[in-house]
This record gives C-alpha cells, sequence and structure tokens, in this order.
C-alpha cells in the first residue's frame, strides 16, 4: 500500500508532495452529510474513473472505469441508494459525475462509508481534479490534473487524513 498523507494543504507520498484542496467545513471526526468537511481517518483508493472522452485511461493499481454521461452518485440519505452509483435520471438527490467543468475527468473513489454504508454518515467522498483556485471541496480531496496523474502513478492507494 501506498499511502499518502493530506495535511496543511498539501498531499504527501512516495516522496511527492503536492497542493492540495479539502472540504469547507475542515477536517472532521464526526462527519455528517452536507457538513463540507473532509473525513479524519485512512480513505483507501477504490477504483478510479475517468473521462475517456478527454483523457487517457490513468496508471493506476486499483481498478480504472469510463465514465459515461449516465453516471451519479446517490446523496440522499434516505434513498435505498444512499453511497452508491446510480444510473440518471434518477429520483433522489444525486451528483452528476458528469461534468463540463473537468472536476471530474478523474474521479478517485475512496472507501468512506461504503462498508457498511451508514445513513447520513457522509457520502461521495472522493479524490478528485482540484478547481484552478484550489477552492474547498464538498468533503472530498482535490489534486489538479498533472498532480493527480502523478500521485496515481506513484501507486497512491489511501490518502491518511489526520484527525
Amino acid at each position: 500500500m501506498v499511502e499518502f498523507v493530506l495535511q496543511d494543504g498539501t498531499l504527501r507520498g512516495a516522496g511527492l508532495t503536492f497542493r492540495a484542496a479539502h472540504g469547507r467545513g475542515g477536517i472532521t471526526t464526526q462527519k455528517r452529510e452536507g457538513d463540507g468537511g473532509t473525513p479524519a481517518g485512512l480513505l483507501r483508493l477504490v477504483r478510479v474513473l475517468y473521462r475517456a472522452d478527454r483523457l487517457a485511461p490513468p496508471p493506476c493499481g486499483v481498478p480504472l472505469e469510463p465514465l459515461s454521461p449516465s453516471d451519479g452518485w446517490c446523496d440522499e440519505a434516505e434513498d435505498t441508494a444512499y453511497n452508491k452509483p446510480v444510473r440518471l435520471p434518477y429520483p433522489a438527490s444525486h451528483e452528476e459525475l458528469w461534468r463540463a467543468d473537468g472536476v471530474y475527468d478523474i474521479i478517485g473513489v475512496l472507501d468512506w462509508n461504503l462498508a457498511p454504508i451508514m445513513p447520513g454518515r457522509g457520502s461521495a467522498i472522493f479524490f478528485h481534479i482540484a478547481t484552478p483556485d484550489y477552492a474547498p471541496t464538498a468533503g472530498c480531496v482535490a489534486l489538479n490534473l498533472p498532480d493527480m496523474k502523478a500521485a496515481l502513478a506513484a501507486g497512491l492507494s489511501a490518502i491518511r487524513v489526520p484527525g
């Protein structure tokens, strides 16, 4: 396992250091849906999704899947698909993964609240592309595109977020 550590606006691991964005609500040990916090703990990378119409498959050590325009992720705590991928259109609250802004051109799915899924404990905690100004995320960890590709190529398999 190649573990990177998120601390003080940087992501470090495998001898690399990158500027990183994280949740607008800071780091939290009590993650709740919609709080904007990045959960503290060891967040394992379980798979990578990418926009094949924009990018070549990024080298990585986890399963890799292309995105489609009908891909979404449910963030409605009362829904049976909470914190799971869904096909759009979807009737409950969800995120669209096929975005025009490039932020989800690569999405590393982190294992936060996946096994077991606990309603309201937070959904869609991803490792994704940062905005050009590194604006805070809704709880995810984000790097610019070249740094994201470098971290994945270096074997990133987990992100430790000290609490």
